[in-house]
């Protein structure tokens, strides 16, 4: 499906009327088309035959201005019909909405080279902004993994997790992209100007909001359904009980994708809505890079072994050869009769038992006795 010229410029002209997010005219614009709802605005009048505010302030936008200043600035926009729109978000439309924010977006505002449309195997990680050293290490650790096999780690800039999970993408390579609460030539928070400037040269920046745009608490809201909608999984590490993060993964939940917590300690007040998540089975556990990419692989691939002690020679000793083995002192050699009798058993069962225990390095000889080994002491 290709999209004609007038309704890209309708489809900019309503990005920046409307505030990312906005239900009501978002849902008029996917089931009427944007170019019928952009001329019924342009056509408002009041009862004095003027034209309503909405209708002067389309007037005012100039569309074609706004697309080309974005192109100057690096900046294309990606719509529905587009072929490098991410076709995942069209399940937003069928999403309940949240503080009064959902539906597809009419457009998104990108720059950096990564397509869209190439990040269709993804992975959100968040979490808290004032993230610990453990919370930051498991998230950086986990964005590495999935960049090593080519998973987009998708986050949202912000201080803490989100920003360790970029840079553990970055650090291996991996693909990234930072949706945004603001235009996406903007630096958000300053601090992460270099962070994003790498990202920009290497992935993508996203925003639902144009170029100009500043960050408000309801962009951020809005914001976070397109984290989770992007993505297959979204990954919460360390978050409170009132922490944004939470509402992403609250989209993704309603978004039937997979949410995913990494436990914290009990007392930290910093993992609390993780652990009501998993608790709640909202999400499912994980601890590791390989858990999160189990979860939101295909079918049947990157499946894990249950994690195991490796195996020790006392793992394959019988029930007999195990008491034998309890019976035989660590540091002075005893002889035959006295590990059978503090064992409890026949001299004749016995001695066979220490020689398998010998053959298999649990225990030494030392002068006409038997004592423990170095391995047979662990």
């Amino acid at each position: 499906m290709s999209v004609t010229p007038r309704e890209r410029l309708a489809r900019v002209a309503l990005s920046h009327l409307a505030e990312p997010g906005d239900v009501r005219l978002l849902r008029l614009a996917r089931t009427l088309g944007p170019e019928k709802v952009y001329d019924a605005l342009l056509a408002e009048r009041e009862l004095d035959g003027s034209r309503s505010e909405v209708a002067e302030r389309l007037v005012l936008l100039e569309p074609e201005r706004r697309l080309d200043e974005a192109t100057r600035l690096g900046v294309r926009f990606v719509v529905p019909g587009d072929a490098e729109w991410p076709t995942q978000l069209d399940d937003l439309a069928d999403a309940e909405p949240a503080q009064e924010r959902g539906e597809v977006p009419v457009g998104l505002w990108v720059r950096g080279p990564l397509r869209l449309d190439e990040v269709a195997r993804s992975v959100a990680i968040v979490g808290s902004r004032a993230a610990t050293t453990y919370g930051e290490q498991v998230a950086g650790e986990m964005a590495a993994h999935a960049g090593r096999h080519d998973w987009t780690v998708v986050s949202g800039a912000a201080f803490g997790i989100d920003q360790a999970a970029h840079r553990g993408a970055l650090a291996v390579t991996g693909p990234t992209v930072a949706v945004m609460a603001c235009g996406v030539e903007r630096a958000y928070p300053v601090k992460h100007a270099p962070l994003l400037a790498l990202i920009a040269e290497r992935g993508a920046i996203v925003s639902e909001a144009p170029v100009g745009s500043a960050p408000m608490r309801v962009r951020f809201l809005a914001r976070n359904r397109l984290i989770a909608a992007l993505t297959r999984g979204t990954v919460v590490v360390e978050a409170a009980v009132r922490s944004g993060s939470l509402n992403t993964a609250g989209w993704a939940d309603r978004l039937h994708r997979q949410v995913m917590g990494v436990p914290g300690p009990v007392t930290s007040g910093l993992s609390q809505g993780v652990h009501e998540l998993i608790r709640a089975r909202s999400g499912l556990l994980v601890t590791r890079g390989a858990d999160v990419l189990e979860v939101v692989g295909a079918a049947g691939v990157g499946l894990l072994e249950p994690l195991r002690e490796r195996p020790q020679p006392r793992d394959a000793l019988t029930p007999r050869q195990r008491q034998v083995l309890d019976a035989v002192p660590v540091v002075s050699g005893a002889p035959i009769a006295a590990i059978a009798r503090t064992a409890g058993l026949g001299v004749d069962a016995t001695r066979r038992d220490v020689h398998e225990l010998y053959r298999v390095g649990l225990v030494e000889q030392t002068g006409p006795g038997w004592r423990l080994s170095e391995q047979g002491r662990l």
